[in-house]
């Protein structure tokens, strides 16, 4: 009898020892465990309108691991290391609690509605191994907070299409392993930190259509790794800094129109010899456009429009020459500048991929040179508003794939020529202020561009 009460009594012996010493890890785990589960019921509790019906399986007769858009760790004790709902509607807050989930390495709650104040309740900066924060496409308000930089081990963090409002802080820079930060489509002010320029590991650094004033600073040396850089849509000013160029030798896309920058552009943008997309449109840039552009032999797209820009007959022009290096160019803009005289002969060595061409709004004179006939890929050319004469016959003839052709508002003059009736897939055609006689060829009225010449702005005179 002595022996079987010993049978049973030393299972239950080692047990608590277990859980008093040597088996620590078991008691917590399963501590960790019902912490994890609370804080997910916390969650959900916060959640007001579950339209899908994302969350009717976070019941207490499915483990928490099972729940949807829950991930957990492969190995016991099972800990949550995932939390993925994006796109199902939820409206609420977001639950504090969610800051007990310490093995948390993801979390995307994005486009959805949760709301309240403040982008990251104060909780949450103890999910200390937290690699991916998303909270874009929802209705987050007040101000990223400082202790933000509590996440050390942060990589990406998305908080972009929200309300935030405020500065974006300087502890935000101080998270060295941060490889892609998106924080565009906000209310955020003030400048841009300069602990933010210094991030060693950054690729990706979305800021643009907030009211982020200041300017570029010369030390971006520490940016080298920048891929893409996006500042569109503010009020940042002054000058580029000259060594842009060198300091981002990574930079596929520059993307900084719509603000107030001034000065030349920089020619060390030539030296960034993977830049794909350039856009310093809508500033105050001034001076005449970089002949080392034609360093850049990966460029797609160009945008430099609506600048104080300046070309003239005898100088200005030598960028279009180097441009021709760039095979791979879709777009150029250089609309709405000071390009004065001629267009150059050279206009036609463009690459043969150009799909958009914008020369409208400067003062360009003479006629347009018979050599643009050769940039046949073209989809979209605009030359309206400026002081082009002669006719158009020339070249027009060559251009099948146009689907958007502007000529407004200059002093063109003869027939309209038979040949606009031939490009098939034009849906766009503008004549008007021109002296221009004759008729809309009946191919042009009756095929791809309608029967209501006015919807289409087709007007042969002034």
């Amino acid at each position: 009898m002595a022996k079987l009460g010993m049978h049973i009594l030393l299972p239950l012996l080692l047990l608590l020892l277990l859980c008093l010493g040597v088996g620590n890890t078991c008691c917590s785990s399963i501590h960790g465990n019902r912490t994890d589960l609370f804080s997910l019921l916390d969650f959900k509790d916060g959640i007001t309108n579950d339209p899908y019906g994302t969350l009717s399986n976070w019941t207490s007769n499915i483990h928490f691991c099972h729940w949807h858009g829950v991930n957990c760790s492969s190995r016991r004790p099972y800990r949550v290391t995932g939390l993925k709902l994006t796109g199902q509607i939820l409206v609420g807050k977001i639950s504090s609690s969610l800051g007990n989930l310490t093995f948390l390495t993801t979390l995307d709650l994005s486009d959805n509605s949760f709301h309240g104040h403040g982008v990251i309740p104060d909780g949450l900066t103890n999910c200390s191994n937290l690699v991916e924060l998303d909270l874009s496409k929802n209705n987050l308000t007040g101000a990223i907070p400082p202790k933000i930089c509590f996440l050390t081990k942060l990589k990406d963090i998305l908080l972009y299409n929200n309300h935030l409002t405020g500065v974006i802080p300087p502890a935000l820079g101080k998270i060295t392993t941060l490889e892609a930060v998106d924080l565009s489509e906000n209310q955020l002010n003030g400048s841009i930190p300069d602990k933010v320029w210094e991030m060693p590991n950054i690729k990706q650094l979305f800021l643009y259509e907030n009211n982020l004033s200041g300017g570029i600073p010369r030390t971006l040396s520490y940016l080298s790794s920048l891929v893409v850089l996006s500042l569109v849509s503010n009020i940042l000013g002054g000058t580029l800094p000259s060594n842009i160029g060198y300091a981002l030798p990574n930079l596929q896309s520059l993307y900084l129109g719509n603000n107030t920058f001034k000065g030349h552009i920089p020619t060390s943008l030539g030296n960034i010899s993977g830049l794909q997309y350039l856009d310093l449109s809508f500033n105050y840039f001034r001076g005449q456009i970089p002949r080392s552009f034609g360093y850049l032999s990966q460029l797609r797209v160009v945008n430099l429009g609506t600048n104080l820009l300046e070309a003239r007959d005898s100088e200005g022009w030598e960028f279009l020459d180097a441009l021709a290096n760039c095979i791979y160019l879709q777009t150029l803009s250089l609309a709405e500048n000071e390009l004065h005289g001629s267009i150059p002969y050279s206009v036609g060595n463009l690459p043969i991929t150009l799909q958009y061409l914008f020369i409208g709004g400067n003062n360009l004179s003479g006629i347009v040179p018979p050599s643009i006939g050769k940039l046949t890929g073209l989809v979209q050319l605009s030359l309206d508003q400026n002081y082009l004469a002669g006719t158009i016959e020339g070249w027009i003839r060559n251009m099948k794939n146009l689907e958007h052709l502007n000529l407004e508002s200059n002093s063109f003059t003869g027939t309209i020529p038979p040949s606009i009736g031939h490009l098939t897939r034009l849906i766009f055609l503008s004549l008007a202020k021109n002296q221009f006689t004759g008729f809309i060829p009946p191919r042009a009225l009756f095929g791809s561009l309608g029967s209501n010449p006015e919807d289409y702005s087709i007007q042969a005179r002034n």
